[in-house]
């Protein structure tokens, strides 16, 4: 056996290896440069009120993330999402950019591909909106369709592969993407909005679970600033967030995939804290539905089936508030605008063939909003 020749420091200096380059470093530059720049021509997304009773001493808030360029809550994360690929060094010119995704977030995506000059591939289940598909399109992306919604990550990566391109994995890298103490995130931005309110520091917040990135990141905002408030996550049907949390099981799955899109998971995603969250409810699909009805009839704002999950949840927490006879505030976020839902969450038609009953749904809000009490 040959003894392996250690190299002494001064022959070590002749195996540096140099990989800079001009051209790309050039590109880097030029690349993060208009992605920060989108952030900076945004103003911050609106916080509106959602009608209840004076004489509750109760505020709910909606965040509206549907104002975005990209009109969802995925544009803060495709943001945080490609600066975090450039500047580790995987994306590259020329090369695609791959996501698996239920539809708003490769949209988003597709608009920074677009802005930066990759080209872009979604990889979405079949029964993702005619409407995501065609916003994808329109801002250069490729929709690849995949039959079950658990093979989008084992088709991603085989993609990204097949083609030299990255692979982003929001599922994975979400909450690590994003500077959850600040810098002017999400939760950062709903404090600040906050600070005229009558009651400033809400008692709870309610986020929705897709990659479970943005509950991670207003969590540890919380946390970190020492606020009281509490984290509630909403978790609809065929999802195993809810399942996950409560057992303790990390490796918990389901076989069907979410009827909500842009939340619920076939399995406890990466990016998804567990531990820092206060509180799960578990969302009937059909009380989703009712809730974002509810809501126009509210505000005049049609809005996705994930905004009714978290704003079924919200009111509950409210209902529990006034049987208690506390005051204070309570915030939910608008996650994505409903006209690119009118085929599915607006369509009797669709809900008859979900084989999904609103009414005692809609029936238990205007109980609530009409006399303070929840109807279960």
């Amino acid at each position: 056996m040959t003894t392996p020749q250690v190299p002494t420091p001064q022959q070590s200096e002749t195996l540096d290896t140099d990989r800079s380059d001009d051209a790309y470093r050039g590109w880097l530059k030029d690349a993060v440069r208009k992605v920060q720049a989108d952030a900076n021509r945004s103003a911050d997304t609106h916080l509106l009120r959602f009608p209840l009773p004076e004489e509750w001493g109760i505020d709910l808030y909606l965040k509206d993330e549907s104002t975005h360029p990209t009109g969802s809550l995925k544009h803060r994360l495709a943001r945080s999402l490609f600066l975090y690929g450039l500047c580790n060094g995987w994306i590259r010119p020329g090369r695609p950019v791959i996501e698996a995704s239920s539809g708003s977030t490769a949209v988003s995506e597709a608009y920074f591909a677009k802005l930066i000059g990759v080209p872009f591939v979604a990889v979405m289940p079949r029964t993702t909106s005619a409407e995501k598909c065609r916003l994808i399109e329109f801002h250069g992306g490729r929709c690849h369709f995949v039959d079950d919604p658990r093979t989008m990550y084992e088709e991603s990566a085989r993609l990204a592969a097949q083609t030299g391109g990255h692979y982003m994995d929001q599922f994975t890298y979400a909450e690590r993407a994003t500077d959850w103490r600040g810098n002017n995130n999400i939760a950062e931005s709903i404090f600040r909005q906050l600070e005229l309110e009558r009651f400033p520091e809400p008692a709870w917040i309610v986020a929705t679970a897709g990659t479970g990135g943005t509950s991670a990141t207003i969590a540890r905002y919380v946390h970190y600033m020492q606020y009281d408030t509490r984290i509630c996550v909403a978790d609809p049907e065929n999802s195993c967030f809810y399942e996950g949390w409560t057992t303790g099981d990390p490796d918990v799955t389901c076989d069907c995939g979410s009827r909500i899109e842009g939340i619920g998971r076939p399995r406890m995603e990466p990016s998804f804290v567990p531990g820092a969250v206060d509180r799960m409810m578990k969302v009937p699909d059909a009380a989703s539905v009712a809730a974002v009805r509810a809501l126009e009839e509210a505000i005049g704002r049609k809005a996705g089936a994930s905004t009714g999950t978290g704003l079924w949840s919200a009111l509950k927490i409210v209902a529990e508030m006034v049987a208690q006879g506390r005051q204070g505030s309570v915030v939910t976020l608008l996650c994505d605008p409903g006209d690119r839902y009118l085929d599915k969450y607006y369509s009797d038609a669709w809900l008859a063939q979900q084989g999904l009953d609103i009414t005692p749904y809609r029936e238990a809000i205007e109980t609530l909003l009409t006399t303070g009490k929840w109807q279960d």
